[in-house]
């Protein structure tokens, strides 16, 4: 599967970063500055891919900076917001850059005007519900639309705002899932790590998002072992896995080539006697994963980044 899958398992690995539970958003409400909705799908269900995506944002600023964030600043803020400044004076950041938390989409990059207080604002989605709000930009550098990386510079520090609204230079940047303002608002996590709210100071690891935040296990699930795997040049690896407990087999591949961007990712699994699976198209991230009860049979799997492929004859016939 990939950032807009949905995966089978629990949310308790971001529950535990998180702190608490999820609040569903309420039913038609929208945040300021997001567009209205084009249709009444519900908000995506928690799941494993939404959970490890979470665990995988970086400080919005380039890496090796330490910025002090502050969520309770600010009157205006709502839940958990947070405010980040790193210099000794009022405007002493203006200009500073900011760059994307995580990969994604950007889907707004526009000055809100008098609509609300975020001045210039850029919105990414990130998919599976998630995106990200850097607001008062001096300037913004991506355009709505346009597909970003980690690490990519996306805007300046600023002090944007609604007519009359004075403030000083700062970032102010949150992190939502769905669309229920403010129950959206998520705690921020950093390379793995929840925000100390009300306020900490924080050393960038956004160092370019070049390494693939999902491992075979985690694709996979819990009681899952990589029993083989095969490199697919320098574009990724696909992975088998065993889970012994229930006899099932799962296969991945796992890209290391233009993560976080679509590209033709593929895995398929055969278990000997029963029809191939395939999981195959452009996917951020990985692909699968294909599960299949293969006890005491033998298995045949392979997958593929782009032209770079691998194929298994029948083989781990015992496990």
């Amino acid at each position: 599967m990939r950032l807009n899958g949905v995966l089978t398992a629990g949310f308790a690995l971001l529950l535990g970063l998180a702190g608490g539970a999820v609040t569903a958003p309420a039913a038609g409400a929208t945040a300021p500055g997001d567009p209205v909705p084009s249709n009444s799908a519900a908000d995506p269900a928690p799941s494993d891919e939404m959970s490890i995506l979470a665990t995988n944002f970086q400080l919005p600023f380039p890496c090796g900076q330490a910025w002090t964030g502050n969520s309770s600043a600010s009157s205006a803020h709502q839940s958990w917001e947070i405010d980040f400044n790193r210099g000794s004076s009022a405007d002493a950041d203006l200009g500073d850059t900011v760059v994307a938390a995580a990969a994604g989409t950007v889907s707004i990059s526009a000055h809100q005007g008098s609509t609300n207080g975020f001045g210039n604002l850029v919105k990414i989605d990130h998919g599976s519900g998630w995106s990200t709000y850097y607001a008062h930009l001096n300037s913004r550098s991506v355009s709505a639309g346009a597909t970003v990386s980690q690490g990519q510079k996306i805007g300046t520090v600023g002090k944007t705002s609604k007519p009359g609204n004075n403030i000083s230079a700062h970032l102010h940047y949150e992190v939502r899932l769905g669309t229920g303002y403010p129950s959206n608002i998520q705690k921020a996590v950093f390379n793995g790590s929840t925000f100390g709210y009300p306020a900490q100071t924080v050393t960038s690891k956004n160092c370019g998002g070049s390494t693939n935040p999902y491992t075979p296990q985690e694709v996979c699930g819990s009681g899952y072992d990589v029993i083989d795997s095969a490199a697919l040049g320098s574009a990724g690896t696909v992975y088998l896995l065993y889970n012994g407990s229930n006899g099932y087999n799962c296969v991945t591949t796992i890209k290391s080539t233009s993560i976080g961007t679509a590209s033709a990712t593929s895995a398929y699994l055969e278990v000997q006697g029963a029809t191939r699976v395939t999981d195959s198209g452009n996917f951020a991230y990985y692909a699968g994963p294909i599960r299949a009860s293969g006890a005491g049979k033998c298995v045949k799997w392979g997958g593929k980044v782009g032209s770079a492929g691998y194929d298994s004859p029948f083989e781990h016939c015992g496990s």
